[in-house]
Formats: C-alpha cells, sequence, structure tokens
C-alpha cells in the first residue's frame, strides 16, 4: 500500500468518526428538523387545497346569486350572497348586495353598505375605492356638491384613476342645485382630459351643452 493510498484510508475514516459522532449528538435533532420541514410543506399544500375549494364554493355561490338577479330574483338573491365566507367573493357580494338595495330604492341602506365596504381595512384598494365611488353615484342626488367634494377629495386629482368618476359626480351634484358654474368647471374638466374614457367625457360634453345657455353670459369686450 502506498502512502497516498493508506494517508487516503486514514482520513476516509476519520470523516466517518466524525459524521458518526456528529449523528450521535445531532441526530435526534435532524430527525425532528425534517419531520417539522415534511408536515409544514404538507400543512401547506392541505391549505393551498383548501383555499381552493372554498373559492371554488364560493364562485358557484356568487354565480347562481347573480344569475338570480338576472332572472328578477332580487329577493332571493340576497341570502345567497350573504351565504358567502371567501373573503374575496363575499367582499364581492357585498357590493352586489348594495346595487342590490339600490336597486330596490333603498338609497340609504346601499351606502352604508357601501360605506362599510369602502371602510374595510383589509380588501384591496382597488376594491375600498371603487365602494366609495358607486356610493357617490347615489348621494349625487340627495347630498350638497361641498359634502361630495369632502367625501371624493383624494380623487379629485389628475393622478387618481378615480377622477373622472368623482367629477362626474360632483357635476352631477352641482347641476342638482343649480349651482351651474361648478358644474360647468367639473364637466369641462371631464371633457379636456383625453385619459379618460370616451363614454364619460360624451356624457360631459352633453352636460356641458346642457349648461351653457345657463351660464351668466360673458360681457363683451
Amino acid at each position: 500500500m502506498s502512502d497516498e493510498s493508506l494517508f487516503r484510508e486514514v482520513d476516509e475514516e476519520v470523516r466517518q468518526e466524525q459524521l458518526k459522532q456528529l449523528w450521535d449528538r445531532y441526530g435526534t435533532y435532524i430527525v425532528a428538523l425534517c419531520a417539522v420541514v415534511i408536515v409544514g410543506v404538507a400543512g401547506f399544500k392541505a391549505w393551498q387545497y383548501w383555499e381552493l375549494r372554498q373559492a371554488e364554493s364560493a364562485s358557484v355561490v356568487y354565480a347562481d346569486a347573480l344569475k338570480l338577479i338576472k332572472d328578477g330574483k332580487r329577493a332571493e338573491a340576497d341570502p345567497a350572497f350573504a351565504k358567502i365566507d371567501f373573503a374575496g367573493y363575499a367582499r364581492l357580494a357585498k357590493l352586489r348586495d348594495a346595487a342590490n338595495l339600490a336597486a330596490q330604492g333603498k338609497v340609504d341602506d346601499a351606502v352604508k353598505l357601501y360605506d362599510a365596504s369602502a371602510g374595510d381595512g383589509s380588501a384591496p384598494p382597488a376594491l375600498r375605492d371603487l365602494a366609495r365611488i358607486r356610493a357617490g353615484y347615489l348621494l349625487a342626488d340627495k347630498s350638497s356638491p361641498a359634502d361630495l367634494t369632502t367625501r371624493l377629495a383624494s380623487f379629485d386629482n389628475d393622478q387618481s384613476d378615480w377622477r373622472g368618476p368623482a367629477r362626474e359626480i360632483i357635476a352631477l351634484a352641482a347641476y342638482r342645485t343649480g349651482d351651474y358654474a361648478l358644474a360647468d368647471r367639473y364637466a369641462n374638466a371631464i371633457v379636456a382630459d383625453p385619459n379618460l374614457p370616451v363614454s364619460l367625457r360624451e356624457r360631459a360634453k352633453r352636460m356641458v351643452a346642457l349648461l351653457t345657455p345657463l351660464l351668466p353670459s360673458k360681457p363683451a369686450k
């Protein structure tokens, strides 16, 4: 046997002895750690499966409730929406329930439900903003422009994705209360914004046409 082979054999035996010592000392902990990892992965997969099943179940209930509304069975749709307990669909169901109340003329109840959704800190920001806008449209027919300007202040800027609907709501309230100058200002702001939807700008153009004869004539220069 060469010196090199001898050293290699001795080195291998030393390594095996070191591994044996390590295993004797920490083997129980290693097994426990592996068990924790396996259980954790299995638990995570089980949770994912449960979430998927919950989402699928909620989507079926939600679709059935929407069909009831489409068939004109609104009274039956409300209890169906109430059965949804999966977070995402439950929030959508609450918005749909509010719309259902508004369609029945229960504006105050609908606004309360929209406001509750808007105040849900765990809900996605887009959904909360949508709830505020929908409440705003309902209030355009009963609240003052000043109140709505305060309520929708965070949307009334050129950086907000909701600036168009917010300005339309304020313009509608101003027109209703006879503040034609304010209504004209907000309607023209919508018309001048090329990044807003065409349908929204077209409605604003029609409002401007209605307002023009109602505004004080400008003095001739």
